[in-house]
């Protein structure tokens, strides 16, 4: 049965990466075959209607509504000029000096990707951002690889992310935040290294030689007319974080706190009302399509716990994880790979039933789980040529996204292994 069920799962990465099905659909109809197959009833405990799908689908309700105040938080920075703001300051401090322009829209990625991840933030800091670098002659793939490794350094202090881990794996808030804080050095240094690396390596190319979408003429926003935002709202990034970290403050009143200050940093009164409400619709829009990913997740997850389905695979999940630490940081630094293009270890899509796998059978810790998932998820927020954030960057910039995976992937890569270098050292 173990096998039947993995069969199942090898389909649905099928028609995920062939794209006949858009991969919440297929992460819902993969869970309600799975429920069948491993022997659940159609109703009562642990079936296909009651347990599957009534109980799964709000399973990561936290992490939607983290979600969707993160977006809305994302859409103010947007409309505020907050982060244009911050992006135009360091591309003046910058001037033509093309590493200090680069590392400090670094720093303004790594920031946007604390409050808002995939396609938002990358387009909060490479809207201005990609332009200004190339401008400065820093090569179209660096230019949309900075903007991503930079959010990817950020990712690890992005608290819907935090919400999402915790609800998945079923771990105390605490626990993910200290994981991630052990995951960040990784990845910032990362970041770091492909600015230094990638601007010297290529050399400096002049901007009178490229042809991308930063040479075409763009209308200024309306922010950008009537000036910069003010300098103490630049810190509205800031405010979730510190009440997250420094007086651990429950996540959702964290990111209510962020969009409360940058409302009243950078809104006259009678303009509030409508501000609100306008971005609110517009974060809608954003955390649409990741909220029902995270509808099918929660659903997929809850198939895979069934007593039936843990019986089935625990064996065979067993018999192929490595116990060895050594072993085990080699053995999934190899798989790498399996978290692109909705592949299997992609913990937005089989990967977190995967993880539920590992978890209900008792193979490893579910910190262990959380040491790898996270991992992963730090290559696939930069490197993934279908992910939103990639393939905004790579367009924006003029280049493919594969291009863009090829220069980013052995930077992400280390970061992966540091990860599972933590994990193997401190929890198995």
């Amino acid at each position: 049965m173990g096998i039947v069920i993995l069969l199942i799962m090898a389909a649905g990465v099928a028609a995920m990466l062939s794209r006949k099905l858009p991969t919440a659909f297929a992460l819902v109809l993969l869970a309600v075959v799975i429920a069948f197959v491993s022997g659940a009833p159609l109703t009562g405990d642990s079936s296909v209607l009651d347990t599957v799908l009534q109980e799964g689908a709000p399973a990561l309700a936290a992490t939607m509504i983290a979600i969707l105040l993160g977006s809305w938080l994302g859409k103010l920075l947007h409309e505020t000029g907050i982060a244009g703001t911050l992006v135009r300051k360091i591309v003046e401090f910058g001037g033509d000096r093309p590493v200090v322009v680069a590392l400090g829209v670094l720093a303004v990625s790594t920031l946007v990707g604390t409050v808002t991840g995939s396609a938002p933030a990358a387009m909060l800091a490479g809207i201005i951002g990609i332009p200004a670098m190339i401008a400065v002659g820093i090569p179209k793939v660096t230019a949309a690889g900075t903007i991503l490794m930079g959010i990817a350094a950020g990712m690890p202090f992005e608290l819907p992310v935090w919400q999402f881990f915790s609800s998945a794996l079923e771990l105390p808030v605490p626990t993910v935040r200290g994981f991630m804080l052990k995951l960040f050095p990784f990845a910032l240094l990362a970041a770091v290294l492909f600015v230094l690396v990638e601007t010297r390596r290529k050399g400096v190319e002049h901007a009178w030689a490229l042809r991308s979408v930063a040479d075409k003429p763009q209308r200024p926003s309306r922010r950008e007319q009537l000036g910069d935002a003010p300098w103490y709202a630049l810190l509205t990034p800031v405010v979730p974080l510190v009440l997250a970290l420094g007086f651990e403050t429950a996540i959702i009143p964290s990111l209510l706190a962020g969009i409360l200050y940058a409302l009243v940093t950078t809104t006259r009164p009678r303009e509030m009302n409508k501000r609100l409400l306008r971005t609110l619709y517009a974060g809608f829009e954003v955390a649409a399509a990741p909220i029902a990913l995270f509808v099918a997740i929660g659903i997929l997850l809850a198939a895979v716990k069934l007593p039936g389905s843990v019986d089935a695979l625990e064996p065979l999940v067993k018999a192929v994880s490595p116990q060895n630490p050594l072993l085990f940081v080699l053995v999934f630094t190899l798989l790498v790979p399996l978290c692109l293009y909705r592949g299997p270890l992609n913990v937005y899509g089989l990967g977190a039933g995967i993880a539920g796998v590992l978890i209900a059978a008792g193979v490893y810790p579910a910190v262990a789980v959380l040491g790898l998932t996270t991992s992963y998820n730090q290559v696939f927020g930069v490197a993934d040529p279908t992910s939103t954030q990639t393939v905004w960057a790579a367009q924006y910039a003029g280049v493919t996204p594969q291009q863009v995976m090829a220069r980013t992937l052995p930077y992400v890569w280390f970061v992966a292994l540091g990860g599972f270098g933590v994990t193997a050292a401190l929890y198995l």
